[in-house]
């Protein structure tokens, strides 16, 4: 008969039981045929297996057919009858010993089912790809210790309808829960700082924590994405949890935009995920965590819509660029630890920076900082600070 649909598959027969052979492929597989018609089979044999629709037929053939497939493994187990080696899936396969290969337990080897071990590859153990561990070393990257903030009301300048409302809402929460409890009023579980870059969202989220005791978990959003699937809902529910455990925690998402944007059909798979995850953990929150979470975007409208539902993100407090009386509050501020020649007068700079942002009035004293060192002094002064506003001014445009 001919055979011309599916190409001949080698096997070697393992076991015969009655009408039936347990039939071993190269591979390391195991099936059941009928060899009925094949009586004079036996255990051993080298067959060639060839299909017609849905018949078989099976011929005896060359031992010289039988190429054993080779496998990579670690020896786990190495006894004198018998060798016990992992494969890369986990799984333990007992082979023969072979003393024509010197190898030892621990050894990444090459080994075929019916000749054991065949080449040594190295004498040590092919590990397995795993994931990086979270441990504590993860949760200081993102955690600042209270006592290691810093930056101070003194050091802020102007936003004093920001500043209030921030205290109000925030500060309360953290520092008056049960007040509030005894009220019948939730605590703020989250807050939305929006505004432009440079306006001041990240200081005040750490001035806030200086003063109400606060650990404080900084997250930029491109760093809490990880390559690894499960990863970056791995180290947000550990960042909570620590958080938790915490007397008083506030959790801070830079460009949150970035982690929690509207969930569609075309976002990433890992985007949708992080963002179940946060909004499961901003649910979970028990009465006793006293953790409030702020996040921080100049794309309000970027983000998914269940993280502006009522008990996450509903609080949401505007940063808007300063104006004249905050712009001159801020070089006031800024400028206090400087060391200046005469007392700098910010009149005149402040009225003529409208548009201008918190960052872009303070780099004016580093540009000032500069001319000084050019001109060899160790002092800022007034035309140095001019000088400054002039160079900001110019790579703005």
């Amino acid at each position: 008969m001919t055979i011309t649909q599916n190409p001949s598959i080698i096997g070697r027969i393992k076991q015969i039981e009655g009408e039936n052979a347990v039939v071993e492929y190269t591979n390391g597989n195991l099936v059941v045929y009928k060899i009925s018609e094949n009586s004079d089979l036996q255990i051993g044999d080298i067959i060639l297996i060839t299909q017609n629709n849905d018949r078989f037929k099976i011929i005896k053939a060359s031992n010289l057919f039988w190429q054993e497939y080779i496998n990579v493994g670690v020896v786990k187990l190495k006894l004198d009858h018998c060798s016990i080696i992992e494969t890369g899936g986990g799984q333990w396969i007992e082979v023969p010993t072979n003393e024509k290969v010197k190898y030892s337990e621990g050894y990444t080897v090459k080994f075929s089912l019916s000749n054991g071990v065949v080449e040594v590859l190295s004498r040590d153990p092919i590990k397995r790809l795993e994931l990086p561990t979270i441990d504590e070393q993860v949760i200081k990257r993102f955690k600042t210790e209270k006592d290691l903030i810093t930056e101070t009301f003194d050091e802020f300048g102007g936003y004093k309808k920001v500043v209030d409302r921030a205290k109000e809402l925030i500060t309360n929460s953290l520092n008056e829960r049960d007040i509030l409890f005894k009220i019948g009023v939730r605590p703020i579980k989250g807050v939305l700082f929006t505004g432009l870059p440079g306006t001041g969202k990240t200081m005040l989220a750490r001035i806030i924590a200086k003063i109400t005791n606060a650990d404080f978990y900084n997250i930029s959003g491109p760093e809490i994405f990880s390559k690894w699937y499960g990863q970056s809902e791995k180290i947000l529910r550990v960042l909570f949890e620590d958080a938790a455990k915490q007397d008083q925690a506030i959790i801070f998402f830079d460009e949150i935009d970035s982690v929690a944007g509207h969930r569609s059909k075309e976002s990433h798979e890992a985007s949708h995920r992080v963002v179940g995850q946060l909004l499961s953990l901003m649910d979970g929150f028990e009465k006793g965590d006293n953790v409030i979470v702020i996040a921080a975007t100049n794309r309000p409208e970027d983000i998914d819509v269940a993280l502006r539902r009522p008990g996450r993100f509903d609080w949401e407090i505007k940063f808007p660029l300063p104006n004249e009386m905050d712009r001159k509050d801020i070089l006031e501020k800024s400028s206090k630890k400087l060391t200046t020649s005469v007392r700098l007068d910010h009149t005149l700079i402040s009225q003529t920076t409208e548009g201008w942002s918190a960052a872009d009035l303070v780099a004016i004293w580093k540009e000032a900082a500069f001319l000084a060192i050019a001109d060899g002094r160790d002092v800022i002064m007034n035309e140095d600070y001019i000088g400054g506003y002039e160079r900001v001014k110019n790579n703005k445009k």
